[in-house]
């Protein structure tokens, strides 16, 4: 049973890091260790992170100096990790609980380097709003039009992001800008099981709209080298069928 390395960024989730955590150590598969990267300089919320991290021996905690920000303090994580598999979880996003026995199988199964998975939507207080399917896979031009990645249900082999793949310091794209990048070189194959809820908070960084309209524009822009032009027909695309997800 290979060791899986579990990445929680940290910033002002207090109301939900406790239930995060619990999805984790009520896994089926046990093999597994978690990274919380705490990333609030006001270290608020420190003490609390703190008596969380004394509820079980696998969690590790390692305290930004500064706000760096969700996509470099997985960097940080992954750096740290020492499983084969790298597994992303959002701090207040949770796990069913045989959510890594049956995604490291698929993997396992199918020879897989990085795999996603179906998962439902849930409001602040964790009732179901809706469901959002995993496609059998999703390609660099699918990508480009709309991600249906969620990234508490991805699960990467740690080998292949030690090849210079790493997030952006975007704040609302950085999962998208690696995704693409991966899909360059690696297939990216779903898993149609809901394994995980996702969060939806008004007030999250993933529901800042005009974030959003801005660092997608220097994802095509900037990272990926387009024109103006095919930038803002890029980001018309991701931005309609974002809106019509979720209606």
């Amino acid at each position: 049973m290979e060791k899986v390395s579990i990445i929680i960024p940290y910033f002002n989730k207090k109301d939900y890091i406790h239930l995060t955590l619990n999805s984790v150590l009520k896994q089926t598969y046990k093999n597994f260790e978690i990274l919380i990267i705490y990333d609030d300089p006001s270290k608020k919320d420190l003490d609390l992170v703190k008596e969380l991290k004394k509820k079980d021996k696998r969690i590790r905690l390692i305290i930004n100096k500064k706000n760096i920000g969700p996509g470099y303090s997985r960097n940080k994580g992954v750096d740290k990790a020492k499983g084969i598999y790298i597994a992303f979880l959002d701090s207040d996003d949770l796990w069913k609980k045989r959510k890594l026995k049956n995604q490291i199988y698929f993997m396992k199964k199918n020879d897989i380097n990085f795999s996603y998975t179906s998962y439902n939507q849930i409001n602040s207080n964790g009732s179901k709003i809706k469901t959002v399917s995993a496609p059998k896979s999703q390609t660099y031009k699918s990508l480009l039009r709309d991600c249906k990645i969620g990234t508490s249900t991805v699960i990467i082999k740690k080998k292949i992001l030690k090849k210079n793949f790493r997030f952006s310091i975007l704040k609302t794209k950085e999962d998208l800008l690696l995704w693409l990048q991966l899909s360059k070189k690696y297939d990216l194959i779903g898993y149609n099981k809901v394994l995980s809820d996702w969060r939806k908070l008004d007030n999250s960084l993933s529901s800042n709209t005009i974030q959003k309209i801005c660092d997608g524009f220097r994802l095509y822009y900037k990272y990926e080298g387009f024109n103006i032009f095919k930038s803002i027909y890029y980001l018309i695309v991701l931005s309609l069928n974002f809106i019509r997800k979720n209606i």
